[in-house]
């Protein structure tokens, strides 16, 4: 009763392809895909700005020694 079969994939995709439409599940996939896109975007520069500033940090901490 707990497997998955291929038989219950298929017929599960079937139903959603019926409820949905291939139009909307075709619009819905763009927008998640766009959606990934633009967090792994925001992710890349967050990871930039923060080595940004610790990169200043560590010029001024240089800079200021006597």
């Amino acid at each position: 009763m707990g497997e998955i079969s291929i038989t219950k994939l298929l017929v599960v995709a079937a139903l959603v392809v019926l409820l949905f439409g291939t139009k909307k599940l075709r619009t819905l996939g763009g927008d998640l895909g766009a959606a990934i896109k633009g967090f792994k975007k925001a992710m890349n520069d967050d990871d930039a700005a923060k080595k940004e500033a610790e990169g200043e940090v560590t010029a001024e901490k240089l800079s200021h020694k006597e």
